[in-house]
């Protein structure tokens, strides 16, 4: 096997050598290499990595199977049934824990007797309020105590802050173009998030307009890599943002839908098969799986529109 070396080729040296002193035969100058520190290890690595299926009998490695892609949560895996193997692991890891985020979040103060024991609005105003809505059928207790000039909508914002113990946050400078990448479009229309900005490459800020999301919050920070900070956004300045936002454009996304778990890891292995990601990753989002894949390296804090696709599966045995 002849032997391999990885760099980059600079000009050669006037005055290079062999290492045991001789002059270059026909005089011609060899080329030098120049690898970065650690690079070495590295491309070892990478060059002997074996298929991250542990159920794996092949015992390919790269080096001989003459494929570096598809790359499932950091593995690289040699043939289709491998890559389904991960997928059936993942899948059932996520759907595992379905249904535990929500459990920190069931009991919390009402939003009426919050407002009350603040000193905020009366007894009188509060049943006032929830005579209205019961009567309608429709709206929410904030709005109809705006209605009726009980409340102020900073003072509901405040209010929806301290019963979900979460900061208000606002819009401003709010670009809806830099942040489709964060989630699918689907996920923002369905359960009303809204991305509002990074701060400092690290944090992402997750706007709501009356309560949190904390599975879909908790997605997007395993997804991302990012610590998501979730806040309200007053309704006057999250709607015709979360509007905007729904304007701009998303990277591609392919609806899944799978009668089982098994039927539901097969139909991502094929497109990761397909598509040859660099990476990709697999979460949870209330009912559905969300399979990132990004066919290029990611440079910043989001990857760009162009460089990522999405899967969304639902399983119908999940509801």
């Amino acid at each position: 096997m002849p032997f391999l070396r990885t760099g980059k080729a600079v000009a050669p040296d006037p005055s290079a050598v062999f290492e045991g002193g001789g002059a270059t035969p026909h005089g011609r100058r060899p080329f030098q290499w120049e690898l970065q520190a650690g690079s070495v290890d590295s491309v070892r690595s990478e060059i002997f990595a074996g298929c991250a299926n542990p159920s794996c009998r092949s015992g390919w490695l790269r080096l001989w199977r003459g494929r570096s892609v598809p790359i499932f949560e950091g593995g690289w895996t040699c043939s289709l049934e491998c890559t389904v193997a991960r997928l059936r692991r993942a899948v059932a890891r996520e759907l595992e824990g379905q249904g535990t985020v929500r459990e920190l979040y069931r009991h919390r103060i009402p939003l009426g007797l919050l407002l009350m024991e603040r000193g905020w609005i009366s007894r009188d105003q509060l049943r006032l309020a929830l005579d209205a809505q019961k009567k309608a059928g429709t709206g929410r207790l904030g709005q109809w105590l705006i209605r009726q000039g009980a409340a102020s909508e900073e003072m509901i914002a405040r209010a929806l802050g301290l019963q979900w113990s979460c900061p208000v946050l606002g819009v401003e400078h709010h670009e809806s173009t830099t942040l489709a990448t964060a989630i699918p479009r689907l996920f923002l229309d369905a359960f009303g998030a809204l991305p509002l900005r990074i701060a400092a490459g690290r944090v992402l800020y997750l706007g709501f307009e009356e309560s949190l999301d904390p599975v879909l919050a908790l997605a997007v920070e395993r997804m991302t890599g990012l610590r998501v900070e979730s806040g309200i956004v007053p309704e006057s300045a999250f709607r015709p943002a979360h509007a905007r936002m729904l304007e701009v454009t998303f990277p591609p996304a392919e609806l899944v839908e799978a009668i089982s778990q098994s039927a539901a890891a097969y139909a991502l292995a094929r497109s990761a098969e397909r598509l040859k990601p660099v990476a990709s990753r697999l979460v949870r989002v209330h009912d559905c799986l969300w399979m990132r894949l990004w066919t290029r390296t990611q440079q910043g804090a989001l990857p760009e529109t162009m460089t990522v696709q999405d899967m969304i599966c639902s399983i119908g045995m999940m509801g």
